[in-house]
């Protein structure tokens, strides 16, 4: 564990303040859940909390069907990091934190299809490679929350409503909402 040398007190409720520099180094904002765990040496340990990362071996899963069946990559998404990846070039992304544009088009809330160079079109990771052409984002609604998306990538320009992909999307990203919701 990282000591940060500083010290914070409880107060009469019991709460303690995360210093902000903390909080900006590690993205947490106002209203993120947070997990708090205890060490065998009594240490508190205060995890960011991301339902779509407590389903990753089926997330995993579906990334690897949808890869498949849509013939690009495929990436699953909590609002922090890449979750799941599959397809072609899913090393570049397994694991990786989201870019902040990418976070912001989330906020928006809806789907969102874009090829390089559109208005629309946002990096999903900040060292991404400039190789995929289109992307699909389809964000991920559990009780009414965004909690992360759908991400297809194309390296190709291919015609997406014709092959069904932002469909696929769509599908992929209501199927994890609804197991969230369980």
């Amino acid at each position: 564990m990282k000591a940060t040398g500083v010290v914070r007190r409880i107060d009469d409720l019991g709460r303690v303040v995360i210093p902000k520099e903390i909080r900006r180094t590690l993205r947490i904002h106002e209203g993120d859940p947070l997990e708090i765990f205890t060490d065998r040496e009594g240490g508190v340990i205060l995890k960011k909390y991301s339902p779509v990362g407590e389903m990753t071996p089926l997330a995993i899963q579906y990334a690897e069907s949808l890869a498949q069946v849509a013939k690009c990559t495929v990436c699953i998404t909590d609002h922090e990091t890449v979750v799941a990846a599959a397809g072609n070039g899913k090393k570049e992304f397994a694991g990786k934190r989201v870019s902040e544009a990418f976070q912001t088009c989330l906020s928006d809330r809806k789907e969102r299809c874009a090829a390089r160079g559109e208005k629309g079109f946002v990096l999903l990771t900040e060292g991404q490679s400039a190789v995929f052409t289109e992307e699909i984002i389809s964000p991920i609604v559990a009780e009414g929350d965004v909690i992360g998306a759908v991400v297809l990538l194309m390296k190709e320009e291919t015609k997406r409503t014709e092959d069904g992909a932002e469909k696929l999307a769509l599908a992929a990203a209501a199927f994890l909402g609804k197991q969230m919701e369980f």
